[in-house]
């Protein structure tokens, strides 16, 4: 007979029921090690999205270079890859944008490749404006300072009798002060620029400003104002009963008044709005200034020249009434 024996029939199922036994048990293992593995990773949650890529060309200085990376790195967010620029990059990668740290940096970028967008921080003024106007929308930056009218009112507000702002230019750097000049009068000032047509007459120029103004507003001119003529324009001044506001904060410790300018964390955030544009596709603004500004005074010029100065956060607040700023103010 073909039927099959009842003993020959349990040893045929079996093997079945053994593989899957073993299919179960492996699922099993499987989702155990990724439920284990989501644990172990952290949070449980998956890991960040990667974001876009932007290149940091140093300036040289490691703490202002670390601090700007680690500002940047919290105004765009931990997704966003910062690297550090190598030279020769440009002629591989044109399109990925670069934050460049002083004017050496600024130079070398454009000098390596004018494609490459580029937002520059702490780079000369006239330097930053003289790349952005031949690169179209492909390079920006920030200032460092603060517009001229802001210094020029702080100085009221340290002076309040003062009416006439003196200024020493070069000839190729009067520009910097016409702008200025128009809007003076708004505020019960009015202003004259003094050319100094080379260095030997620079203190003979500087005496005559001296004498028209009731305080010397400095403007952020390497041809005036540096580390060669600062020491002889302070000490002019001071023998003169003047003062002086400006250029920059880094001139209040050598003997300036007081000076308004823009803080490094403002300057992050203005270079951080810039650099989300560039990822969006979008093309970039010409340079500006940051929206908040802080102020530092040299308190003992001050007591040497025995003028009672207001405390530094009575000077922001009579900026802000005069300005109409909306952004943030503060003392340093």
């Amino acid at each position: 007979m073909n039927k099959a024996h009842p003993c020959t029939r349990s040893r045929k199922k079996k093997p079945q029921l053994h593989e899957w036994l073993r299919l179960a048990l492996l699922v099993f293992l499987v989702s155990t090690t990724f439920h284990a593995h989501g644990q172990t990773s952290g949070s449980g949650t998956a890991p960040p999205e990667i974001g876009p890529l932007l290149y940091l060309a140093p300036s040289g200085r490691a703490t202002l270079d670390n601090t700007i990376r680690e500002l940047l790195q919290e105004q765009l967010g931990k997704n966003v890859i910062i690297r550090s620029f190598k030279a020769g990059q440009t002629g591989q990668d044109s399109g990925t944008p670069v934050v460049t740290i002083g004017s050496d940096a600024l130079s070398q970028i454009r000098q390596e490749n004018h494609k490459v967008p580029v937002v520059s921080l702490l780079a000369k003024p006239a330097l930053l404006d003289s790349w952005a106007s031949r690169s179209g929308s492909n390079v920006t930056g920030v200032y460092q300072g603060a517009p001229l009218l802001h210094q020029a009112l702080a100085g009221k507000i340290i002076l309040p009798h003062a009416t006439r702002v003196a200024m020493l230019a070069s000839p190729d750097s009067a520009v910097l002060y016409e702008d200025l000049l128009s809007h003076l009068a708004d505020y019960g000032m009015e202003g004259r620029i003094f050319l100094a047509s080379n260095r030997d007459d620079l203190i003979n120029t500087l005496k005559r400003a001296l004498q028209y103004g009731d305080f010397l507003l400095a403007a952020p001119d390497p041809d005036i104002y540096n580390p060669r003529t600062i020491k002889h324009i302070l000490l002019t001044a001071y023998r003169r009963n003047r003062i002086v506001i400006g250029p920059t904060q880094d001139y209040v410790s050598a003997g300036s008044m007081a000076a308004v300018y823009t803080p490094l964390d403002a300057m992050a955030e203005k270079a951080a709005d810039y650099l989300e544009m560039l990822f969006k596709g979008e093309k970039l603004p010409p340079p500006n200034y940051g929206d908040r500004f802080a102020i530092r005074v040299n308190r003992q010029v001050a007591q040497s020249l025995n003028i009672p100065v207001p405390a530094n956060h009575k000077i922001i607040e009579d900026l802000r009434k005069l300005t109409g700023h909306s952004g943030e103010l503060r003392h340093d």
